[in-house]
This record gives structure tokens, sequence and C-alpha cells, in this order.
């Protein structure tokens, strides 16, 4: 209940109060109260789990931007893809992208106690009106006057900006970004990602067209070489949709500083593009046989296609691709992530499957049991009549042929 008098709100707390090597403790067994002095060695630990990292309750977004993917979701699909969370201790804990909007005084002072550092932010524009208009919410406190305060802190931050036509593009985003780098070395990374939109979206709000997509990355090409020639990074980033989309070159690892921003889409075509390059060196003679069939969104398709076509060559296993168009959420969405188990059984239903069908790992819950739309392996292995393998990487799809002594690993 407490350590050292303080009441414990969140994991956070437990881990910031229990680091002592004498702890008063208050703990709560059986309905009663008790009070225990625990004295341990420095870094032991004291063997305690959690099943929540929040004791208070998650903290939700009470912003209502018309581009919100939650808001875009259909009903029925299990409870947790309708979590609008806002919260700065998951954003320290698990890299979520928080708004700074609905923070107290309080919260400022316990970021600074325990020097929660670094947050993932969603800036979107450094323009006050402008960021109050993409995020319906007339009381949002200005972000300029926010980041800054953080960096003051000591705070790092990493950051993304969230590119809708006509709200926050063109001479907007060259203002957003320049207001974030000059805050480097606080803020760590500036993440640029184009607007997503679902069927079921509702409001005055657009996908980006390819123009406006080229736009975008020749904008940023300039402030990457800048920075690369003042601070040594380069600090802006464009999403690897934008790449794909665009027939723009994936950039090469050391341009992306360490894939600060894996989680928002930016650098898994190029972590992708070198495991292949680094697993071809280990595929060797003799040559075997085996079929299967990958499953992938649209955007993916033809980089896949590529790799499967030497993975063909140099390994001898004969994978097809097959990209499924995502019905379940609409054709605009050409992620792998986010396809619905049924669309993928109605793609793949009457095709000759080979050995089996390579699912991505992405398109499941975070503890891979179920789809979007609560579909399981399982359900796909008895209407495909194959076995159905999750794999998040072409090593996956490797390792399962070698366990059945036909890989080349």
């Amino acid at each position: 209940m407490s350590i050292d008098g303080h009441v414990l709100r969140d994991v956070i707390d437990y881990h910031f109060y229990a680091a002592e090597e004498r702890l008063e403790l208050e703990i709560e067994r059986a309905s009663k109260r008790l009070a225990l002095v625990v004295e341990r060695e420095y870094g032991e630990d004291l063997g305690v789990t959690f099943t929540e990292d929040v004791f208070d309750g998650l903290r939700r977004c009470h912003n209502k931007c018309t581009f919100c993917f939650v808001d875009q979701m259909p009903p029925g699909l299990r409870p947790s893809l309708y979590v609008k969370d806002d919260d700065y201790r998951y954003s320290f804990l698990h890299g979520n992208f928080i708004t700074l909007t609905n923070w107290t005084e309080e919260d400022w002072e316990r970021v600074a106690e325990q020097h929660l550092s670094p947050l993932y932010i969603s800036v979107h524009s450094t323009h006050l009106d402008t960021r109050r208009h993409m995020l319906c919410n007339p009381r949002v406190p200005d972000m300029g006057q926010q980041l800054q305060r953080l960096a003051e802190l000591g705070i790092e931050m990493h950051t993304q900006i969230v590119v809708i036509p006509g709200f926050n593009d063109g001479k907007q985003l060259q203002r957003t970004i320049a207001d974030l780098t000059a805050l480097h070395p606080a803020v760590r990374s500036i993440g640029v990602v184009p607007v997503g939109l679902t069927r079921y979206h509702r409001g005055d709000v657009r996908l980006l067209t390819r123009e406006e997509e080229r736009a975008i990355l020749e904008m940023i090409v300039p402030w990457q070489k800048e920075n690369r020639g003042e601070v040594g990074v380069g600090l802006v980033h464009a999403s690897d949709e934008l790449h794909l989309r665009t027939g723009y070159a994936i950039p090469p690892a050391e341009d992306y500083d360490g894939y600060p921003q894996l989680e928002n889409g930016i650098g898994l075509v190029r972590q992708l593009l070198d495991e292949w390059e680094a697993l071809k060196r280990e595929c060797a003679s003799p040559r075997v046989s085996g079929r299967g069939t990958m499953v992938c969104g649209t955007l993916i398709e033809p980089t896949l296609g590529r790799i499967c076509g030497e993975l063909r060559e140099e390994a001898g296993l004969d994978i097809t691709v097959v990209p499924v168009a995502n019905h379940f959420l609409g054709a605009t969405v050409t992620v792998s992530g986010l396809l619905a188990g049924r669309d993928v059984v109605s793609v793949l239903k009457g095709r000759d499957l080979g050995d089996g069908a390579f699912v991505p790992r992405a398109m499941f819950d975070s503890q891979g049991q179920v789809t979007l739309e609560g579909v399981t392996r399982a359900d796909m292995e008895t209407s495909l009549d194959v076995p159905v393998v999750t794999a998040g990487s072409i090593a996956a799809v490797l390792d399962h042929f070698a366990g059945n002594g036909r890989g080349c690993r």
C-alpha cells in the first residue's frame, strides 16, 4: 500500500521508492493492514510483481481529434481497441504517444522529481491555434511552452507529427519541424507520419495525395542533411509508409539514428531488408525444398515479393507472397498489422497454400492470440485446413522450415 509513507500510484512509484536498502512497508493481507521493515542487499529484488502498471486508473484522452484512429474502429471489437489513453506513465513505460493536454502541476512536479525520461509526445503542430483546431479542444495549452519546460527539466522527448493535408502540412509543417529541431538535444527524434483513415471515418479529413507525400519527403531531406552537419544526427524521420507509397528508396540503417521510433512505423522496412541481407549469407548448400504462402498487407507486398524471390534462389524455399486487401477497415488501410482474420481467410481459401500459411504476428493482439475482430490462429487453420504460422520476420519463416529439417539455417 505504501513504501516509506509514500502511497503507490503505479509501478513507477514502486521502483522509485523501493530503491533503498531499508524500507518501511505498509501491506494489506487478508483485509488486514500490516507494517513491516525490510532490510536487503543493495539491488536485491523484493519479489513483487503487478498485474497492472497503474493502480489508480488509466488516464484517458479528452481531445476530440477528427483523425483519431480509435474513433474510426467499427463496433463489436475487443474492448482494448477502444481505449484512448493519454497517460504519461504509459509513455514513459511503453513509449505510448501522449498530447500533454491533461497535465496538472502535480504531474509536472512528479516528472521532475522522478525524472520520467524519455517521453513520447504527439505534437502535430507547434502553432497553438492549429493544434487546438486539430485536437478539437479550445483549452489545449501552448505546446511550445510545454516542450521548453520539459527540456529545462532535462526530459528527453521523442515527438511525432501526424500530417493532415490542409491542416498542418506545407509551411505549418516546416515551422513545426524548425521549432522541434531548435529543442535538440532534449528533442531526440521527430517522426513524420501520414494520417490514416478507415472506411468508418467521418469528418473533413482526407488522405495525402502522392504529390503531397513526395513534398513532405523533399522537405525532410534538407533538414536531415543540415542536422547531421550541425548536431550529428538526422533527427527528422519519415514513416516507412511515405517511402513505400512514393517509391522513394528506404534510407540506410545509419540514417535512423538508432531506430528511436520503430513502434511508430519508422525503420521497420530497413530492418527487414538488412535482416534478409544477413540471412542470405547463412543460406548454404545443399539446397532444400519446401513450399508455403506468406500473407501481408498491400503496402509491403512488392518488398516481400522481391525478398521471397531471392529466398527461392538462395535457399530453395518456394514462398508465395499473397497481399490481402483490407475490406474490414477499408482499402486505404494497407499495413499488415491491421489485417482482419476474415479477410485473410477469404483471400486464401481455395488456394494451394503448400505446406502452410505464414501470417503477420503484428495482426494479433499482444498475447498473439486474436486478430482485430477476434479470429484466432486456430480458427484460420480450421477454415484453411493447413498449418497457420505467425511470423514476425523472415528469420521466423526460415526457422519454421529448419524445424522441419528443410531450412537453410
